[in-house]
């Protein structure tokens, strides 16, 4: 018999709160995390705005050394690590922590450090970089650190599978459960990617919202009028444990990850494939592994980046899967308000599904105004919906064609 994996702990912090219960708060509300860029000079910049995670002083929560040799995304995987456990009660020692993983994922890793340090390379010299550049700017840097700083020996990977990661972090770790490897893994992912060459890179290619006038309402998704993503960071974790554990220690059980499904386009580095077909092959593989028909899924949190495409090619998806039932299926796209957090975006939103289904309540799409003939669905537009809710879709689709979804249950014994 397949074991069940339960969510007993969230973590996180993002551009709506440095902790999930804010976050919360702030997305039921409708409230937009997004703001003109301030840490660097954007005159040149065709994005001038970003969904930033702001007051975070990394030195008072690590300590200034401690800090200095993390890079600003291992900041938000490490401290929203830390909150999942503490919120899990979960007590690490030698009894536990060989049973202990880490599954995380980031998008792109330490570009910041990457830019800061090629700086110096370029002004003062090789002799001048720092010897942590390296640690510091690799994806694995972020559960290496989680692991370190709370004491776990089990199984710890970065996957990095772009804007997918976070969702494939939590699915990987599910499978890696049920496969009897862990008891619990702290599965999630972060990103600091606000930074000036990646902005440029972003928007010479299009990618990004260029609504400088009006940067709240720059993240549309769905919307006939939306141009492009919003650039978002901060990080999220989830403790997944194994059922039977969680029970044995008295865990409080949140919810449940039932399904897991990922494929990848074989179609464009960058481009989603025609009329989603990568997409719904992956919807169609988490229902499966979910053992769940299409009327059971109460809410679906859409990838909904407020791109053309992806947004286009994410309903045509959802309707191919579900048919006619498409139009019953409520859908939000919280990236309206926290922007996009790459590698991050998965997990945060992953951790948003669990609070729908405490809450029974679906966070907004905000900024819908303009329906677009080619997005015809139910995205929940501008106002938190109630609705009880017991299963719930999250998708993410990524660079490279890289897809991912997960099904998340209430929990029922």
């Amino acid at each position: 018999m397949r074991k069940r994996v339960v969510i007993t702990g969230l973590g996180c912090i993002s551009p709506l709160g440095h902790n999930m219960a804010t976050t919360w708060v702030n997305l039921v509300a409708g409230q937009s995390g997004v703001s003109l860029i301030e840490h660097y000079d954007t005159t040149d910049y065709k994005t001038k705005f970003a969904a930033q995670v702001k007051g975070f002083d990394a030195g008072a929560v690590f300590g200034s050394r401690e800090a200095r040799r993390m890079d600003r995304f291992t900041h938000f995987a490490v401290y929203a690590a830390q909150q999942a456990v503490e919120d899990s009660e979960l007590k690490i020692d030698d009894s536990n922590r060989d049973r202990i993983g880490v599954m995380m994922g980031t998008g792109i890793g330490g570009m910041g450090t990457l830019f800061e340090q090629m700086k110096i390379l370029m002004e003062r010299g090789p002799s001048r970089v720092s010897p942590f550049l390296v640690p510091m700017m690799l994806p694995d840097s972020a559960p290496g650190m989680v692991a370190i700083m709370l004491g776990v020996r089990g199984p710890n990977m970065a996957i990095v599978t772009a804007c997918a990661t976070g969702t494939n972090a939590i699915g990987e770790a599910t499978e890696t459960i049920r496969r009897g490897m862990a008891d619990i893994i702290l599965a999630g992912g972060s990103e600091a990617s606000i930074v000036p060459v990646a902005m440029a890179g972003l928007g010479v290619m299009g990618a990004l919202s260029e609504r400088n006038d009006d940067p709240q309402g720059a993240s549309r998704p769905f919307d006939k009028t939306r141009d492009g993503f919003v650039m978002g960071e901060g990080g999220a974790v989830l403790v997944l444990e194994d059922l039977e554990h969680a029970q044995q220690r008295g865990a409080k059980i949140l919810a449940e990850v039932s399904g897991y499904g990922t494929t990848d386009d074989a179609y464009h580095i960058s481009a989603p494939a025609e009329n989603g077909a990568g997409a719904g092959r992956c919807i169609s593989l988490a229902l499966q592994n979910a053992s769940l028909d299409l009327g059971d899924i109460h809410y679906i949190n859409a990838h909904g980046t407020s791109t053309l495409l992806n947004d286009r090619s994410e309903t045509a998806a959802i309707k191919t899967v579900f048919g006619e039932q498409a139009y019953a299926v409520p859908i939000s796209s919280t990236k309206s308000m926290t922007g996009h957090l790459l590698g991050a975006a998965g997990a945060l939103e992953a951790a948003i599904c669990v609070k729908v289904l405490e809450h029974n309540l679906m966070p907004p799409t905000i900024n819908y105004h303009t329906p677009d003939p080619e997005c015809d669905l139910d995205y929940v537009p501008n106002t938190a919906r109630p609705k009880q809710v017991n299963h719930i879709m999250s998708n993410s689709f990524g660079f490279g064609g890289h897809n991912a979804t997960i099904v998340i249950s209430r929990y029922t014994g």
